[in-house]
């Protein structure tokens, strides 16, 4: 199965007693670069969700977002400090008295006071809370999968379909370029014929010019390479998982086939191949540049 890079991916599950939302974005990146946004208080569960996206994913800028709310109301503890309670009730009634301050202390001003009220939670479990979070963690994984296998299918779709058509434009340049060799030896006959009016023309030398031109327009050992090549890339797609990488290096040698097969073409007809293969492989490589 052939994979993009780009892909969303999201799960929301509640597990005991937490709300524990996971958002997976990725975009394209040569190698696999994790971006990990976790509440810093459940911090110790990075390590479990950066080993388990590299053991699914092998390529992609990847961005996650790992929302934790605790439900765990019971779980709360909260403490009365009654003697430092009384301490600043007497020193307010004392700012009274001596000073002439006005006594306004309330209870919920009192709340406020330093000390005078402490919150304590339960301790959270981080071996639960962490193995939770994988849970929800892989249900967004499998969404962003799907969604990179999907996307990752017609770019492989793409490519193939482009593949054929370069594979069609070789077969023309290699019906096309004997005949160039044949005209040019028509040509050369007849210029020859011209020049030489009434005088015998020699024929070997008509032939070695031939021979000559023949082997430096001789596209033969391009086009096998370019053919193989093309194999190669379709075995690739075939065989699926991450291939981007190996598939954006055969189609850099299918260039630099293409190039040294436009340089020996002096014929309109295979410049025009060529140039149209230019533009399919320049194709190629941008839809490769998405896959994993």
């Amino acid at each position: 199965m052939i994979n993009s890079m780009t892909g969303f991916g999201r799960a929301v599950r509640t597990l005991d007693g937490f709300d524990i939302q996971v958002e997976l974005r990725s975009v394209n990146s040569r190698y696999l670069d994790l971006n990990i946004k976790l509440q810093r208080s459940y911090s110790f569960a990075e390590d479990r969700v950066r080993a388990l996206l590299q053991k699914r994913f092998s390529r992609g800028k990847l961005d996650v977002y790992v929302s934790v709310g605790d439900k765990n109301d019971g779980n709360v503890d909260i403490t009365l400090n009654e003697g430092l309670l009384k301490a600043y009730m007497d020193a307010f009634a004392r700012m009274h008295r001596d000073f002439g301050l006005r006594n306004d202390l309330t209870g919920s001003s009192a709340a406020r006071l330093p000390d005078v009220i402490t919150v304590n939670r339960a301790e959270t479990d981080p071996e639960q809370l962490t193995a939770d979070i994988c849970r929800v963690l892989d249900e967004a994984a499998d969404s962003f999968a799907a969604m990179r296998a999907a996307e990752g299918k017609a770019l492989a779709d793409d490519v193939s379909g482009r593949l054929d058509a370069i594979e069609a434009l070789v077969s023309k340049v290699e019906e096309r370029s004997p005949q160039t060799v044949e005209e040019y030896r028509v040509r050369l006959e007849k210029k020859l014929a011209k020049v030489l009016e009434d005088r015998n023309i020699d024929e070997a030398r008509i032939i070695t010019e031939a021979a000559i031109f023949a082997d430096r327009v001789d596209v033969s050992e391009e086009t096998v390479r370019l053919r193989s090549h093309i194999a190669q890339a379709r075995g690739l797609l075939e065989k699926g998982g991450p291939v981007g990488r190996r598939l954006d290096f055969i189609a850099q040698e299918m260039n630099r086939e293409v190039n040294t097969t436009g340089s020996k073409c002096s014929d309109l007809e295979l410049t025009q191949a060529v140039v149209e293969m230019k533009a399919l492989l320049e194709k190629i490589r941008e839809q490769i540049a998405n896959i994993e």
